[in-house]
């Protein structure tokens, strides 16, 4: 029974899930790179690199955990991808603790997680982000979800993305998908453009029903489901080839996405305001990207 667990067991647990999900999502990225016989064959395979960070916090000075930053770039078929995970504990700064469910009753926070983007070499393969993660305060959640970020939309890849999140939700509430996909449309929606991000998903935060091990076996499938779909859109696209113009097209997207996460995501400013690792943080922004002049 979930109850029988304390929450520094369901942490580490959670922390644990974490680090097989990115285990399992490298192992199927480089697979995806062995396999590429796409314009970019002639290049090397693409493989992940670690670093591990350690943080200190902002309040004391004593360590507050830290993470492994896993990326790739230069790949056949990535270009740059990172999957990270952290685990990290500290002190909310009063005016931040207001933000966050529990904390103002006591500012102290543990969060661990997982997060992930992809940028592709090929345009016509879509951009994608993916993250779950636990948070402690004086309450405890989950939360995360994934969304398709494609510079060149497909109808066939928009409907095999979203039936399979759909899938995943079905198997544990029966309004899930309907709400945790308005969450998502909602969310990643760029307000100073008038536009979404991108193609949607799921998106889900402060999750507790009360059952601690059915919202973790929801967060659990939610990865499953994306290391399922995802690459499968990935290889129905990945051995294309594409024009000077889409590229063009890709690059000016890039810069929306940019955009969205220094401006709006949520994620961003979580890091950057609990001194996370910046390059762990800023990971998600594009390696290349364009503001066209607008006259």
């Amino acid at each position: 029974m979930s109850d029988a667990l304390t929450i520094e067991q369901k942490t580490a647990e959670a922390a644990d899930w974490f680090r097989t999900l990115r285990d399992n999502v490298c192992g199927s990225f480089e697979a995806i790179e062995d396999d590429n016989e796409g314009p970019k064959a002639d290049l090397a395979p693409g493989r992940f690199k670690r670093q591990m960070w350690e943080r200190t916090n902002q309040a004391d000075g004593k360590p507050g955990g830290g993470g492994v930053m896993s990326i790739m770039t230069g790949g056949r078929v990535f270009e740059k991808v990172g999957v990270n995970i952290s685990s990290v504990h500290g002190t909310f700064t009063p005016e931040f603790a207001k933000s966050i469910p529990g904390a103002d009753e006591d500012p102290r926070f543990f969060a661990t997680g997982i997060s992930l983007v992809a940028h592709m070499q090929s345009p016509r393969v879509p951009a994608v982000h993916m993250n779950t993660r636990f948070i402690v305060t004086t309450k405890h959640w989950f939360g995360g979800g994934a969304d398709l970020n494609a510079p060149l939309p497909v109808a066939e890849d928009t409907a095999d993305f979203h039936a399979a999140f759909k899938g995943a939700c079905d198997r544990h509430g029966d309004d899930y998908y309907a709400r945790f996909k308005k969450w998502c449309d909602e969310y990643f929606y760029i307000p100073h453009r008038g536009k979404a991000r991108g193609e949607g998903g799921i998106f889900y935060d402060g999750l507790n029903t009360g059952d601690w091990q059915a919202d973790f076996a929801f967060t659990r499938d939610v990865g499953e489901t994306f290391n399922t779909i995802y690459p499968a859109l990935v290889r129905r696209h990945m051995n294309e080839d594409w024009t000077a113009d889409e590229r063009e097209t890709q690059l000016v997207y890039r810069g929306h996405y940019a955009e969205f996460n220094l401006v709006y995501d949520r994620g961003t400013t979580f890091g950057l305001k609990t001194g996370g690792n910046v390059d762990a943080i800023l990971m998600s922004l594009p390696p290349e990207a364009k503001w066209p002049s607008p006259i």
